[in-house]
């Protein structure tokens, strides 16, 4: 049985099984300490082969030095942290020149493939990408609940139980977030801590080693101002203002982050449905337990009834519970596309899901415990655009009913993200 920080995303691994029959390169790629290496041993040890950790000093520099040489193997070769010697993805371009059978390579790494200037071209056509989330909440119930499946399906229940999850519950989950170790401290204060650290070791080692930053002591004053920004469209010129920096720096910055998985952009989707579509990004903080850390909410914080923690709240559930329906969405084949969808007269939808074939699911997010019609405004406005395309659209809130609106759209509670009817 695993203990909680050594858990790992077991669709993760089931999907990455049936892709590594099809493709002779898979890359799983997120933040560090989510679950990867882990998955990668996993990996190995259902397949068998060898694992090449680039973390290790000694294996690192012996791949640097000669990389054809260490992925010399009839078995699948699996190679962990592959960022830190990028020549490696050479050698493995030389071989599938040889021969492109599926299975061959399994790799991971803790930051963007695009945004390695030597990766970014060397593997173009060969190489799955995958993205390694923090854990789902679904995973931390050992649930396998299908929400998001069965909204693409166009297939929903009617009635279901009442909820039994608590205001406090969904306050403690919105703290902890996913990364497995900080989901293994036994305090607050100790997991405050790890979150500390890791936001830290991410700053000073992985955007340094991606990047020559030109006024690093600007980099975590301007995470936190964009943590304050969570869940809300991204305004890059007051982040930049707040922090001291010109815009065109801050944009760069941007980038970096995200492309460490500290924060993620989630783009404007339907931008020619309409006229007054906007295309703007929204941005989030990639796990909802380092937005609170960052921002210095704590789940007692959180509780009060004030209109700043109110606020707050309504932006962190809406970062958790994105996060949940992206890493249910990472899961799945057929996903289009993901985004927001704004308009310029303040009509706006959280998120939106598409499938291959058009279909369109979309989701709205609220911290209450009901919902009054007016919450359907913005999805009932895409339904009315979209025509037969839309296949449902869901306000997950906090109350304990699922229920049917009216056509297509649905109140839940934000636990059927991880519990059964």
């Amino acid at each position: 049985m695993d203990t909680v920080g050594q858990l790992v995303d077991r669709r993760i691994v089931d999907v990455a099984l049936a892709r590594l029959s099809d493709e002779p390169v898979v890359l799983l790629e997120g933040p560090r300490t989510v679950g990867k290496s882990t998955a990668l041993r996993e990996l190995a040890q259902r397949l068998g082969g060898e694992v090449l950790d680039l973390d290790d000093p000694a294996t690192r520099d012996a791949v640097a030095a000669d990389p054809s040489t260490m992925i010399q193997s009839d078995s699948p070769i699996y190679i962990d942290e592959y960022q830190h010697a990028p020549a490696v993805l050479d050698a493995i371009k030389a071989r599938l020149n040889r021969s492109t059978r599926p299975g061959q390579f399994v790799l991971t790494g803790s930051a963007r493939h695009e945004s390695l200037p030597a990766a970014a071209q060397a593997l173009t056509g060969r190489l799955h990408r995958m993205t390694v989330y923090p854990l789902a909440q679904a995973e931390l119930e050992a649930a396998r609940p299908d929400l998001l499946g069965r909204l693409l399906a166009a297939s929903t229940a009617g009635e279901s139980r009442a909820s039994t999850t608590s205001r406090q519950d969904y306050l403690e989950r919105l703290t902890c977030g996913g990364f497995p170790l900080a989901l293994a401290r036994r305090s607050e204060s100790a997991r405050n801590r790890w979150f500390d650290d890791y936001i830290r070791l991410t700053l000073e080692r992985d955007v340094r080693e991606l990047s020559k930053v030109r006024q690093a002591r600007a980099l975590p004053a301007l995470l936190e101002r964009l943590a304050g920004q969570t869940a809300q469209v991204l305004n890059t010129t007051a982040a930049a203002t707040a922090t001291g920096i010109d815009p065109h720096t801050a944009r760069d910055y941007i980038r970096l982050l995200e492309s460490v998985f500290l924060i993620q952009l989630l783009p404007a989707w339907g931008t020619t449905l309409t006229s007054r579509s906007a295309n703007a990004p929204k941005i989030h903080v990639l796990d909802p337990g380092v937005a609170a850390r960052l921002l210095r909410l704590t789940p007692d914080k959180l509780a009060r009834r004030d209109p700043t923690s109110l606020t707050q709240l309504g932006h962190l559930l809406e970062t958790f519970v994105v996060a949940e329906l992206l890493k249910e969405a990472s899961w799945m084949d057929g996903i289009a596309g993901v985004g927001h969808w704004r308009t310029y007269d303040g009509v706006e939808v959280d998120l939106v899901i598409e499938r291959d074939d058009g279909g369109v699911v979309a989701f709205e997010v609220k911290a209450a415990g009901r919902v009054p019609g007016d919450d359907f405004r913005g999805l009932r406005k895409l339904r009315e655009t979209l025509g037969d395309a839309f296949l449902a659209g869901t306000v997950l809130y906090t109350g304990e009913r699922s229920y049917t609106f009216e056509d297509r759209l649905h109140a839940m509670p934000v636990d059927r993200l991880w519990t059964a009817e």
